[in-house]
């Protein structure tokens, strides 16, 4: 059995993503999935759609910090630019807090 890589040393980007993918900008992929979201809607109104896209992006970068400092949430708030207590709210929120 192999050993896990160390936090950082993971991959930034899921290894299935195309390069084209991997050099958008962050905004460009969010308006796209925005705009497939209406697309998908067929006509009906959108409902909550703030909380859902900050939930959607929100939790898994959360999720990438926290294993990019190994669980460390004091540094990981220093990443995000969040105080620790505000931090550890956001984990409880969306189940991350392991």
């Amino acid at each position: 059995m192999s050993a896990r890589p160390a936090p950082s040393e993971e991959p930034a980007v899921p290894l299935d993503v195309t390069p084209e993918v991997q050099n958008r900008p962050l905004r460009e992929c969010v308006q796209a999935a925005v705009e497939a979201y209406f697309n998908q809607l067929s006509g009906h109104p959108p409902a909550d759609l703030y909380r859902l896209v900050l939930a959607e992006v929100e939790a898994p970068l959360l999720a990438t910090v926290m294993r990019h400092t190994g669980g460390n949430q004091s540094r990981a708030a220093a990443i995000l630019g969040l105080n620790r207590g505000t931090l550890r709210k956001k984990l409880r929120q969306y189940g991350l807090n392991e």
